[in-house]
């Protein structure tokens, strides 16, 4: 599904009480829906990279066509950029979703302040930041700070991370969106408290020859979801750009051979998690 139609699947779905829907808008981005409210992760809908590297030695050529325009996005609540690299914090796509989404809020990492606001042209005290350890409830969703290493922990002079994934806890439920990271020896000390329902997790793997930040391949993406005890993966930052992808069918060879349940989305597909009852 793309454009309208996709959309219309998410308005259909907006009264649904149990469970939540993920749509994979490629690469890294998402949009979680649960009880009608909308989180929009990481989203990159344009051609603004394609256009950038068009005459370079590392052209962005794409591999999928855009399943949005961002203006079409409307009654998002919250939007998250895990970093600055423009396939997690495009002024193509934010400034629209900003513009058509009033009382909307930014979750970005907090050291990235400056940059954003200058990316995006909003105020400066604008985005809602965060810093590993630390968490902000906004409504009903709590997004809880988790560093990412892209290719290192990155942090600015007064320690905050440049690079972060988020864990989203609403109602029973615990997603965790990574950004882009490779494995660390801290990350499932810090995940496994969490019991995430779903990882949502990058593939693409981490070669020097492409002139670009690595992360997770595709075995330690299916093994960092069985370490942390994930109930499903779900790969994404693949099939994007043809220089920067990975082969998903290697995911789902490596996932089924540890036992990890992962679920591969098509881009504009959507998973449905089925509902969980809170623990009394």
């Amino acid at each position: 599904m793309k454009d309208e139609a996709l959309i219309a699947d998410m308005d259909r779905l907006q009264s649904v009480e149990n469970g939540f829907q993920l749509w994979w808008l490629g690469q890294s981005g998402f949009l979680l829906q649960w009880k009608g409210k909308r989180v929009l992760l990481d989203p990159y809908l344009s051609d603004s990279l394609t256009t950038k590297y068009a005459a370079t030695d590392k052209p962005h050529t794409r591999m999928s066509e855009l399943v949005l325009q961002p203006e079409l996005l409307r009654n998002i609540s919250i939007v998250s950029s895990s970093h600055n690299h423009t396939d997690h914090l495009d002024a193509d796509t934010l400034v629209p979703v900003l513009k058509n989404n009033p009382g909307i809020q930014f979750i970005i990492p907090d050291a990235n302040r400056a940059f954003v606001a200058e990316r995006v042209k909003c105020a400066f005290d604008f985005p809602v930041g965060l810093n590993d350890g630390r968490s902000v409830a906004i409504g009903d969703f709590i997004f809880h700070g988790i560093p990412a290493s892209h290719n290192e922990i990155d942090r600015d002079e007064n320690g905050q991370c440049r690079y972060m994934g988020y864990v989203i806890e609403f109602g029973p439920y615990k997603v965790y969106h990574s950004g882009d990271t490779l494995w660390f020896n801290e990350m499932p000390d810090l995940l496994l408290p969490f019991a995430v329902d779903v990882a949502i997790l990058p593939i693409n793997g981490n070669k020097p020859e492409r002139k670009v930040a690595g992360n997770l391949d595709c075995k330690e993406a299916a093994l960092l979801g069985k370490t942390i005890h994930a109930e499903v993966v779900i790969p994404c930052h693949y099939d994007l750009f043809s220089f920067n992808t990975a082969d998903v069918n290697e995911f789902v060879t490596a996932a089924s051979a540890i036992g990890q349940p992962f679920r591969v989305l098509k881009m504009g597909e959507r998973y449905d998690q089925p509902v969980k009852q809170y623990v009394v």
